[in-house]
């Protein structure tokens, strides 16, 4: 699931439980606060991700600490491998250039290139471009797609996709996004 919010300053959600499932947030605009049964509180900005595993149960809250700025995020939920695991949290920040005209790993099992990791056989990219730009993604055989515009305009190939707009992808062995205008685009390579 995909979540697409918009926070008013100085709202946001109140302590509320989860348990078995993997919650990435990606935050486009302003800052989320977040804090948790684990110990962790902090704030998040564009460029940076904040992956928990709920595992076995955690309790938290978010909210938007600015007193004028709303936030803009996208919160991803995605079931884990297994059930019962011990709950995680952990941070990243991606800066701009490592995502400017390219697909940056943001999210995977094993957590290479510096990823966050996450219980669960999916690796997620995310990219910025320019109007006219282009990055390709090449899909293993067997291996599923989800692309997500979080923000401007693409084609993927060849199709029109809008901010909001997500489109599943099967049986596809390269993906070609081209923006049509300045846009952040998130995919997701699926087992």
């Amino acid at each position: 699931m995909i979540n697409e919010d918009r926070v008013a300053p100085g709202m946001g959600f109140g302590t509320h439980p989860h348990r078995d499932m993997e919650i990435l947030t990606v935050v486009l605009e302003g800052a989320l606060a977040h804090k948790d049964s684990m110990g962790n509180g902090s704030s998040i900005r564009p460029g940076q991700v904040q992956c928990m595993s709920a595992g076995t149960g955690i309790t938290h809250s978010e909210f938007n600490p600015s007193k004028a700025e709303p936030v803009h995020l996208l919160q991803i939920w995605i079931l884990p491998e297994r059930k019962g695991l011990t709950p995680s949290y952990e941070e990243r920040t991606f800066p701009e250039a490592e995502r400017r005209g390219q697909w940056r790993l943001v999210a995977a099992q094993d957590g290479r290139e510096g990823a966050a990791r996450w219980n669960q056989d999916v690796d997620l990219y995310v990219t910025l471009l320019a109007p006219e730009e282009r990055v390709e993604h090449r899909l293993k055989p067997g291996r599923h797609a989800w692309a997500q515009v979080a923000r401007g305009a693409v084609t993927l190939n060849g199709k029109p996709l809008q901010a909001g707009d997500g489109a599943a992808i099967s049986d596809e062995e390269i993906l070609e996004v081209c923006a049509t205008e300045a846009a952040e685009v998130l995919l997701f390579d699926l087992a």
